[in-house]
């Protein structure tokens, strides 16, 4: 009997991505797929520093392991501001000053 790797889909998620190939290309459905086998590990190893006390001195370790492998992608706000804070140069005063007031009052 082979030994069964600790992070292997389960055979319905392998058969659903398995039906994704019809729609969608090998590369959107592998990398859904890689992002499965990530997630794993990355619970994998989140669990195990719980394990072995790994949580740090203000108990703050593994949500911030979470928060550097797997980051949020910037709000709309956000990506408006980067924008923003790229053509500022090539706006005046004035109207920089209008866009950004204006940004900052949008929730995020």
């Amino acid at each position: 009997m082979t030994q069964q790797h600790p992070i292997t889909p389960p055979p319905e998620l392998v058969q659903q991505w398995a039906l994704m190939i019809e729609q969608h290309t090998d590369t959107e459905v592998f990398t859904i797929a890689a992002q499965w086998g990530a997630d794993q590990e990355l619970e994998a190893c989140c669990e195990w520093m719980t394990r072995m006390g790994y949580w740090g001195d203000d108990g703050k370790a593994i949500p911030a392991l979470r928060a550097a492998r797997r980051p949020k992608p910037p709000s709309l706000k956000g990506q408006a501001l980067e924008i923003l804070d790229a053509a500022e140069f090539r706006l005046t005063a004035a109207e920089y000053n209008i866009i950004l007031r204006a940004l900052e009052q949008i929730d995020d």
